[in-house]
């Protein structure tokens, strides 16, 4: 069964990879995007709810998820909008309410290059002032489901399988009150189903006024920091609320971003939450249900200089090849890059890999790391925007370079980087399946854009979908090694990362000149170990775990 399948996914990708796209020599791999939102069909503008910024709420902005809600293959893309406060709830009146009102959309993947607008027959439009959306198979049924976060409430849709979702909140027992932000699917006690973190932000009191005129509204230190929730799945459809019980319930911050990834190697997945003015979580699994907080032991607690920063989204990645998930964390200073030393912790390399210098005139947000021109190495997109001001920055791309350096090629990755806009949340996917990672930015109070990948270069490619049988169906948590051309690469399936977003569901391994994957093993979260060898290269390969 897997041989058939692995066969025919790849007769299908390989086809793909023979565009002229794919394969039209360049004289080096520099990365290049081209703006493709016109062309697409994506018509999605975010709204903070008010033609002027007015509180912390409105300035926070709103993310985006790529997941194929339909089974298709193709990457669809959902993305999350706010929308005006009550009465009295805005210093400033409205003087015209934005007309159609807004709300989320979901954009189905035509398979051509476009997408078409499937909100109102999904029944996802969420009327709420909305924050981060991830989407995970939480009751492992064959069809991705959709998690939504916003102000006052969140909203868990369940996939119908028919191109239509119900909402089933309540039905399933998710209660989170306050401002929830971003979070994340991870399977914490590994019985095949996945579980739930939630983060959430600040005590939020939209009609606290107490503040300077020049600071323009005030900041997340005027309000009192909160629990993050996490919520146990009872595979029946159900989840129980164990905060209290896991030991997270302890304690208190700002959230910003969320990711889960087994950063020490012991096959259980931990939990990283960046923070807002307040040090940083790491969550490290205990194995019994628990955790514990390790994150200043671990060297990942503070900013360079031991201050706190705002952070905002967290990606774990292996940047060196040495099968341990280094952590990049975007700031509102010089950014963070910081090397897995194993179990003695994590080193800040940010200053000698290059990218602090560079990073340090920005404010930074939404962040994909991938290898944008599969040469082997991650590069990292990061996007800017102004903090509280509706400033507009341009953006920011670290091609990776051996030895853990990066080199700053924003200015010749195309006019589309160049162009400043107020970015917030982004997702990344290869969203026509042509081998080359594309990102979709969500920019605060303005038109998102759609950034689709055109660099040309030869270099090869393999694309891993993940389907779990004793372990979850989405694979979550699972870690995939392959060994390429004597080059070691290591990635973890994740369910959420970054800023108020989540990505691709499928592992990205940029190949160099390696035309074939010498061997490629599959660590399931259920423990299994899973071996395949001598893999032809562009391709998307599709696994499933034995049964």
């Amino acid at each position: 069964m897997l041989m058939r399948l692995l066969t025919s996914t790849l007769l299908v990708s390989v086809a793909l990879a023979q565009t002229p796209s794919a394969t039209t020599p360049a004289p080096s791999s520099t990365i290049r995007f081209e703006d493709a939102t016109a062309a697409s069909g994506i018509h999605f503008t975010h709204s903070f709810g008010a033609q002027d910024l007015g509180s912390l709420l409105e300035g926070t902005g709103g993310g985006c998820v790529w997941f194929d809600y339909n089974n298709d293959g193709l990457p669809d893309l959902y993305v999350v909008s706010g929308k005006p406060l009550g009465e009295g709830m805005h210093p400033y009146p409205l003087k015209t309410a934005p007309n159609p009102p807004p709300h989320n959309h979901l954009y189905r993947n035509n398979g051509n290059g476009t997408f078409t607008d499937v909100t109102d027959r999904a029944g996802v439009a969420a009327n709420i002032y909305g924050m981060a959306a991830i989407a995970a198979d939480f009751d492992n049924d064959g069809f991705v489901d959709l998690f939504v976060t916003g102000y006052g409430k969140a909203i868990l849709y369940h996939n119908n399988g028919d191109g239509t979702f119900t909402d089933v909140t309540a039905k399933a027992g998710i209660n989170v009150d306050g401002w929830s932000i971003s979070s994340v699917w991870l399977d914490y006690d590994r019985d095949g189903c996945v579980d739930l973190f939630v983060g959430r932000y600040v005590k939020f009191d939209p009609k606290y006024r107490t503040y300077y005129a020049a600071d323009n509204y005030p900041g997340p230190l005027d309000y009192e920091g909160t629990t993050n929730r996490l919520y146990h799945n009872n595979c029946n459809g159900t989840f129980t609320d164990v905060t209290d019980k896991s030991g997270i319930g302890v304690y208190k911050g700002r959230t910003m971003g969320v990711t889960a990834a087994d950063f020490d190697g012991d096959g259980w997945p931990d939990i990283y939450v960046s923070n807002d003015k307040t040090e940083n979580f790491l969550f490290h699994n205990k194995h019994d249900g628990t955790f514990e907080e390790v994150a200043a032991d671990m060297g990942v607690g503070y900013g360079q200089n031991g201050e706190m920063t705002s952070s905002m989204g967290p990606v774990f990645a292996d940047f060196d090849g040495d099968g341990a998930l280094d952590l990049w964390v975007t700031d509102s200073k010089y950014d963070r890059l910081m090397r897995n030393n194993g179990k003695l912790g994590f080193e800040d390399i940010s200053a000698a890999s290059g990218i602090s210098e560079a990073a340090g005139q920005y404010v930074s947000w939404a962040s994909g790391v991938y290898d944008f021109d599969n040469d082997g190495l991650l590069d990292i997109l990061v996007f800017h925007g102004g903090l509280i001001h509706l400033i507009p920055e341009e953006h920011s791309l670290y091609r990776g370079l051996p030895n853990r350096k990066f080199a700053d090629v924003s200015h010749q990755a195309g006019p589309v980087l160049d162009a400043k806009t107020v970015g917030r949340g982004a997702c990344f996917a290869d969203y026509d399946n042509d081998g080359k990672v594309d990102a979709y930015l969500v920019n605060l109070g303005a038109p998102g854009k759609l950034l689709h990948n055109v660099s040309q270069n030869q270099n090869h490619w393999i694309t891993i979908a993940l389907q779990g049988a004793k372990s979850n169906r989405d694979g979550i948590g699972a870690r995939v090694e392959i060994l390429a051309g004597g080059h070691k690469q290591v990635a973890e399936r994740t369910g959420g990362s970054g800023y108020l977003s989540q990505d691709d569901w499928r592992l990205h391994f940029g190949l160099g000149s390696a035309a074939r994957i010498d061997t490629l093993t599959v660590h399931w979260p259920s423990g299994r170990e899973q071996t395949l060898k001598d893999i032809p290269a562009d391709g998307i390969l599709k696994i499933e775990e034995p049964k």
